[in-house]
């Protein structure tokens, strides 16, 4: 009878890692956004939502946040005070963003488990701005990275383990510029991770930069890369997914070697302080489903959505980012084009 229990409990042991093996998911869902800012203490708290109302700015959209992972971009950092703040002295041309400590948790409420810091805002109130953001964000386990100090996550789904980077070409976060270090930063955590995401806030800014131009570009005074060879450069090297942010406007998407890539998801959530005319005023919800295996890109869903201030993202019925999508994904890109439904379904085309 012992050495049949003693059989028993080894047999259990040998079988529990094949157990956790098989009950990795065929499929996974990444929900994808762009820029996300609720609001600022500056130039005064006349920018913030009204108290209490922060807590529904993604009603109409959280209903599309079912996912494995759930990403944006943080577009600036979280404070009380506007200790550290950069300077700020016209209203009408502050560009410096801090929301309360609290919203943060509006994140989380709203669904996001991974958020890139790496952008020209996240240092708005410089060090203490980040403090903040490195407390809040690890204090409600939501996984982030971009900041120079912090490159990457690695962290586990549903028995997935997800790796992700972040860059931008902004001080104080991991450069868009330096191929040799992403490069580096994706094949370590593809060595460990069974799925890499990589997210970029780089290119020029405004409605006059809607296409992917494949050379450097500058904005500001800033070089702001080459979207076009960093996003290649990054799936050569392992990544899975490129979710790309940083123009405030949407820009094509591509399935690159089975891959997709993002190359602008625009201003998702942006309360106070940014231009929503025309093309700027309207983003996507990309629900992108892969293989959980391979990492390989299967369909995704485009969800339309549009922005009027003083109101968080609205579903769009006249579905106006899917048809600049269609547009600016054609016009763009010949060789790895793919196949986007009138209704915002993404395929592989087959005719490529």
């Amino acid at each position: 009878m012992k050495k049949i229990l003693l059989s028993l409990l080894a047999l259990a042991l040998c079988s529990t890692p094949q157990a956790s093996v098989a009950q990795q998911p065929d499929t996974i869902t990444v929900v994808a956004v762009g820029d996300v800012m609720l609001g600022s203490i500056l130039p005064s708290r006349a920018y913030l939502p009204p108290e209490g109302q922060e807590w529904h700015l993604f009603d109409d959209v959280k209903p599309y946040f079912k996912g494995d992972v759930v990403f944006c971009n943080i577009e600036g950092t979280f404070t009380d005070e506007k200790t550290g703040a950069k300077n700020c002295n016209n209203p009408s041309q502050c560009y410096t963003f801090g929301m309360p400590r609290s919203f943060a948790k509006v994140y989380k409420d709203a669904g996001f488990n991974l958020v890139s810091v790496a952008n020209n805002h996240s240092g708005d109130f410089n060090e203490y701005g980040k403090r903040n953001a490195r407390h809040l964000l690890d204090s409600l386990q939501i996984n982030w990275a971009g900041f120079v100090d912090k490159p990457t996550a690695e962290f586990t789904v549903n028995g997935v383990k997800y790796g992700f980077c972040a860059f931008a070409p902004n001080s104080g976060t991991v450069s868009i510029n330096d191929h040799e270090n992403a490069k580096s930063l994706v094949k370590k955590l593809k060595e460990t991770c069974d799925i890499v995401i990589v997210s970029f806030h780089g290119g020029a800014e405004g409605r006059a930069y809607q296409h992917v131009p494949r050379t450097q570009e500058h904005c500001f005074g800033e070089n702001r890369g080459n979207v076009y060879l960093f996003a290649h450069t990054m799936i050569d090297n392992g990544a899975d997914i490129v979710l790309g942010h940083g123009p405030h406007v949407t820009r094509a998407v591509e399935i690159y070697k089975n891959k997709f890539v993002a190359y602008s998801m625009g201003n998702f959530a942006t309360y106070s302080n940014v231009s929503l005319a025309g093309e700027s005023g309207i983003a996507p919800i990309f629900r992108v489903k892969m293989d959980g295996k391979t990492g390989d890109f299967i369909s995704a869903e485009t969800v339309p959505t549009y922005q009027i201030k003083g109101k968080g993202p609205l579903i769009d019925p006249q579905k106006r980012v899917i048809k600049v999508i269609q547009s600016l994904t054609a016009a763009d890109f010949k060789d790895n084009l793919p196949k986007i439904s009138d209704d915002g379904t993404i395929t592989t085309n087959t005719t490529n």
